[in-house]
């Protein structure tokens, strides 16, 4: 099990060493999909980064417990307790239950995962799967006193909660700054703070989605479902919690407080955040225009998009970026990343023609020292895929015979291929015809062989060139022609 591993920690705003609390355990949590929606882009960035930092732990030896969740209750328009519950408007605009409306778009994410080749999770709970953990906390939260309850809704007294802990420390934000960015209450809001947040929400006569609690009929508030599940599943205490970094200021920062407040404790040792999605150098949002669903992505329709473009070479796009930078989405860039990512498969295809000698000019070791290094720095995506190119190169120097490998360091190449390539950063092979076209090549290959036996010279050199226009190269040896695609 490797040791050298680094994380960079929002907590701490620095790389630490990654030392897991109860090795070689590591309890994993990821802020999932609100599900009232087709899954958008920055959610599928985020879940393949995460899938990339499960994949790694894994490869490394450590035994993860991976849980994401499913929000399907309470999660209110706005971030301050107001507004419609976004599951019953969805609802009443395609006139079905909200949990059709929960199980079609959970579908849906599930689908547009597979399709990027995410590991599922080891446990994907849902909200409504735990009322009675939630509703367990917010007692609890209550009974320490660091809550209040107004006509059957429960608040989180942050101005309590400050008095003995600093609840702003996963963003180093000042107080007074979040003060003045936060309206006035007014004569009619039952809060006593500005910043307190609703743990347990009293439901409208109108609100469909509704259950008994201690304070009345309600639902839970947005927070507190990963609070409550987290502990359900990972313990007071636990390794790494992660999401975009849209959530850090408010989900996260609202976590951390009733997690302290409740087991007085910190929930997670790691804190995570991957970062942003713009297109053409502008944030991605739907009211800029500028925004497209993955399925757009993979059709190609949508009027920013010259074209569709593959599941697999969208996920090598998101991986050629660190998941904590942002990530620019363009035609131009999609078309390098899908040219990068075939050079990948192409050379992963030619292991298997390569020709070992007796001897050897290449140092793998080093190479794959050099890949672990990456990864080990903070899961750094780009600079191993830089690392997998220079395989790609030296993979086409063999078979060009311009670099001698001995059978030993082929197989080691393999390995370290198919460790990095598949295993690590989840790509895989999209086209399921590599059979027919191996026998439509070597058809056309023997029609050629043919031709230069007879001296037909015009023909064999007509099927080479065109050949060689579509990207397919041959080569001429002592035990006959083989082919790779360029």
């Amino acid at each position: 099990m490797d040791s050298n591993l680094v994380i960079y920690n929002t907590l701490s705003r620095t790389k630490e060493k990654f030392e897991p609390l109860h090795a070689p355990m590591v309890g994993l949590y990821v802020c999932g999909p609100t599900v009232y929606s087709d899954v958008h882009l920055g959610n599928c960035r985020t879940f393949v980064s995460f899938d990339l930092i499960y994949r790694y732990l894994l490869h490394l030896g450590y035994q993860v417990r991976y849980v994401r969740n499913i929000t399907d209750a309470g999660h209110l328009e706005g971030d301050m307790d107001e507004g419609d519950d976004k599951f019953a408007k969805k609802a009443r605009l395609e006139q079905l239950e909200p949990m059709e409306i929960v199980q079609k778009y959970t579908l849906g994410f599930h689908d547009v995962m597979r399709l990027f080749n995410a590991l599922p999770p080891n446990i994907e709970p849902t909200a409504t799967g735990h009322i009675i953990e939630q509703i367990e906390m917010v007692k609890q939260i209550l009974e320490n006193g660091y809550a209040y309850e107004v006509n059957g809704t429960v608040y989180f007294d942050v101005e309590k909660y400050c008095k003995e802990f600093n609840y702003t420390i996963l963003t180093n934000r000042q107080l007074d700054e979040l003060l003045e960015n936060t309206r006035e209450l007014g004569g009619q809001n039952e809060k006593r703070g500005r910043l307190d947040f609703a743990l347990w929400i009293k439901a409208k006569p109108e609100h469909i989605m509704r259950w008994p609690s201690p304070w009345g009929v309600g639902f839970p508030g947005w927070h507190i479902e990963c609070s409550a599940m987290s502990n359900k599943y990972l313990g007071d205490n636990f390794d790494i919690h992660g999401g975009g970094m849209d959530l850090a200021a408010t989900h996260h920062t609202n976590e951390i407080a009733q997690s302290q407040a409740c087991n007085h404790v910190t929930p997670a040792k790691y804190w995570m955040h991957t970062n942003m999605l713009t297109v053409n150098g502008t944030r991605m949002s739907k009211s800029k225009g500028n925004g497209f669903l993955p399925y757009e992505l993979f059709t190609g329709e949508h009027e920013l998009l010259s074209r569709g473009f593959s599941p697999m070479s969208v996920r090598f796009f998101m991986l050629q970026a660190h998941y904590r930078s942002t990530l620019d989405f363009s035609n131009e860039a999609l078309e390098a990343s899908d040219k990068g990512f075939k050079r990948l498969m192409n050379a992963y295809a030619l292991l298997e023609k390569l020709s070992p000698a007796a001897q050897s000019s290449i140092d793998l070791q080093s190479l794959s020292d050099r890949c672990y290094a990456a990864m080990n720095d903070d899961f750094n995506s780009p600079v191993l895929i830089a690392e997998l190119f220079e395989a790609v190169h030296l993979i086409n120097s063999i078979y060009d015979g311009k670099t001698a490998a001995t059978l030993a360091d082929i197989d080691a190449l393999k390995k370290l291929m198919n460790n990095f390539v598949f295993e690590v950063l989840g790509l895989k092979e999209e086209s399921n015809q590599t059979d027919d076209m191996d026998k439509l090549l070597d058809f056309i290959i023997g029609l050629r062989t043919e031709a230069k036996t007879n001296k037909d010279y015009a023909t064999s050199d007509k099927i080479r060139i065109g050949l060689n226009s579509l990207g397919i190269q041959l080569k001429d040896n002592k035990e006959g022609t083989t082919w790779n695609k360029s």
